[in-house]
């Protein structure tokens, strides 16, 4: 294989709309390889400071990241981790230290490849405007809920029931 070819395993984690962009519900997506939001940090501020400074705040829902820290220090500078319990489970806010805040799509870590190149190939498109869930959705990104059914009956719950 070249070196330069781009399969969905060596593609870009992080795709950002050109900056000439119709305005959209994201700005763009990005593929961490886990949810420990202070694992990944540092390498999503060094993606984007280009685009938006030196990275000082990123905002998340909790219910999507591990989180055991509200803040870090990254190159010296401290980066400040807020959990919002209200924000789409799909998306994280990055605000960098010129004041310009990205919203990125979350592409779940356990992800398909293939769908994962997917989504951050259409979230990133110049005129994209798709809500999250459309996007994971449309190329098979979004994490299954989990079956309260199968995980009821995997716990021992089901069985025959006289009379029903």
């Amino acid at each position: 294989m070249r070196a330069d070819a781009r399969t969905p395993e060596t593609a870009e984690r992080l795709r950002l709309k050109p900056r000439n962009s119709e305005s959209g519900f994201v700005d763009g997506a990005w593929w961490p390889r886990s949810r420990d939001l202070t694992t990944e940090v540092p390498e999503l501020a060094t993606a984007l400071d280009g685009r938006i400074g030196p990275v000082w705040r990123v905002a998340f829902p909790p219910s999507g990241w591990a989180v055991t820290v509200r803040e870090l220090i990254y190159q010296g500078r401290l980066v400040k981790l807020e959990g919002i319990d209200s924000q789409n489970v799909h998306v994280v806010h990055v605000t960098g230290g010129n004041m310009h805040r990205v919203t990125l799509l979350v592409v779940p870590p356990e992800a398909d490849p293939a769908a994962a190149e997917g989504v951050l190939v259409a979230a990133s498109g110049q005129n994209n405007v798709a809500g999250p869930e459309a996007l994971l959705d449309e190329f098979g990104a979004r994490p299954v809920p989990e079956n309260a059914l199968a995980r009821w009956e995997s716990e021992g719950g089901h069985g025959d029931v006289a009379g029903i």
